[in-house]
């Protein structure tokens, strides 16, 4: 279980990294502006705040990922951790997103599935050890 909650991990940081790119590098391009549903005036005037949003979703990956390397190369207590700080975090952020805004309950799922699958897998692989 721990390699699955692993394999979960990463592909929520995968995907924290694409919600990186359009948030700070694509915010105001059509496809993203599609993806998130604003206009281009709306893109426009929180553009600054999206950049710095998606930061914050590099940042949980990255810290996932060192995580990650951190269980492969053996350290399995601080891998954990770090992992769980990053996949925990992502999954917290899914459920303001849900409870603040409930019409993107579907953005909040498929921000939250991935991490939620990598804490109870990690969790159960670290209780079996």
């Amino acid at each position: 279980m721990l390699t699955a909650g692993l394999v979960f991990g990463a592909l929520a940081a995968l995907l924290h990294v694409y919600i990186f790119v359009m948030e700070s590098l694509t915010w105001t391009s059509p496809r993203t502006r599609a993806t998130f549903g604003t206009t281009a005036e709306e893109a426009e005037t929180t553009k600054l705040l999206a950049f710095n949003q998606g930061f914050y979703n590099l940042f949980l990956a990255i810290i996932t990922v060192i995580g990650i390397a951190a269980v492969v190369l053996g350290q399995t207590a601080v891998g954990a951790a770090l992992v769980l700080a990053g996949v925990g975090s992502m999954a917290a952020a899914a459920v303001v997103l849900l409870a603040s805004a409930p019409d993107k309950a579907r953005a909040a799922v498929t921000q939250g599935v991935f991490p939620v699958i990598a804490v109870v897998a990690l969790v159960i692989g670290l209780l079996g050890r």
